[in-house]
């Protein structure tokens, strides 16, 4: 029980229920579940943006134009609902999911190939697709009377209490933990941030890791576009603006290792919830805009800080279990 308790995850969640425990003394219908849906609901995209920056984050890089990738996707499929509205949504879809890809593809060939820092890469790209979006549209909005009715509801019909969005939230968070935990490519991405000189020792392409994480989470974006646009019902150049910061936050928070090789699906999840619970519960209980920036900033120093000094104590309990396990021979010798 207090090997659980020690948890990262276990802890993280007891702080979201004691948060929503002293948001509901303030407004009473903040703990009710319809209020606790929507925001789940409301966090499904986060959630989903923030485990495709975990995938790169584990492979010791960082995806800085994730956000304007899901702007510039977003604006593509929905200039293709309105200009082509007999379009199959299937087939948008799927366009949403390959246009990201390929923007990822762009990021991962740069750092594989070119061997550029991740984040000068991300961060070039990020003003790069920004400008592509408004390109694209020459600064023009896409609303809801130029979309289709299909495009617009799917995400919003309710399925056993809970809308589509939320459910899809959910299936790719299922996806995301069988890939990373159960798959070779989620063990060659744990060992190419962990230690990327023994991954190579032990055959495993990291460049290729790379690249391949770059590509999953561009496809991510490229989902996470479709929904966003059909949800808000409106697609512009600055939409999801800031959201790739976000999304790194949700993963500090969630014990995800900036340095790579550490963290977990579940963590990341909890801390993209953490994220949504503050952001729905902070307006409520009057806290101005400002205000809530700089608690987001401070909750994202002290997760950055608690997970360095957890990495330096493991990092002295592995030597100190070495030293122990070496013999008196071993020593003398």
């Amino acid at each position: 029980m207090a090997r659980l308790i020690r948890k990262r995850e276990t802890l993280l969640f007891l702080i979201i229920v004691l948060m929503i425990g002293v948001f509901s003394v303030r407004a009473a219908d903040f703990a009710t579940p319809s209020n606790l849906a929507g925001i789940f609901n409301d966090t499904s995209i986060l959630i989903i943006l923030a485990l495709a920056q975990m995938t790169v984050i584990l492979t010791k890089s960082i995806d800085l134009s994730v956000a304007a990738n899901l702007a510039f996707t977003g604006m593509a499929i929905a200039m293709m609902n309105a200009a082509f509205p007999s379009l199959p949504l299937v087939v948008l879809i799927l366009a949403a999911i390959a246009i990201g890809a390929c923007l990822g593809a762009i990021n991962g060939f740069l750092v594989w190939a070119l061997e550029i820092p991740p984040i000068v890469v991300t961060l070039g790209t990020l003003t790069i697709y920004r400008g592509m979006a408004f390109v694209l549209s020459g600064g023009a909005w896409v609303n809801a009377h130029q979309m289709t009715p299909a495009f617009l509801s799917v995400p919003r019909t309710p399925i056993l209490g809970l809308p589509v969005l939320s459910w899809v939230g959910i299936a790719i968070v299922l996806v995301m933990y069988i890939l990373l935990k159960h798959t070779q490519f989620g063990r060659s991405a744990y060992a190419t941030g962990g230690n990327p000189t023994a991954a190579v020792y032990a055959g495993i392409d990291t460049g290729w890791t790379k690249f391949l994480a770059f590509v999953l989470s561009g496809s991510l974006a490229g989902l996470a576009s479709y929904l966003w646009v059909s949800r808000y019902a409106v697609a512009y150049v600055d939409i999801a603006s800031g959201f790739e910061l976000d999304s790194v936050a949700a993963c500090v928070i969630g014990g995800i290792s900036i340095a790579g090789g550490v963290g977990s699906v579940i963590g990341t999840v909890l801390g993209a919830l953490f994220l949504g619970v503050i952001k729905n519960a902070l307006p409520v209980i009057g806290i101005s805009p400002f205000t809530q920036m700089a608690i987001s900033g401070t909750v994202i120093i002290l997760a950055v800080v608690f997970n360095a000094r957890r990495e330096r104590s493991r990092g002295r309990i592995i030597l100190r279990d070495k030293a122990a396990a070496e013999t008196p021979a071993e020593v003398a010798a």
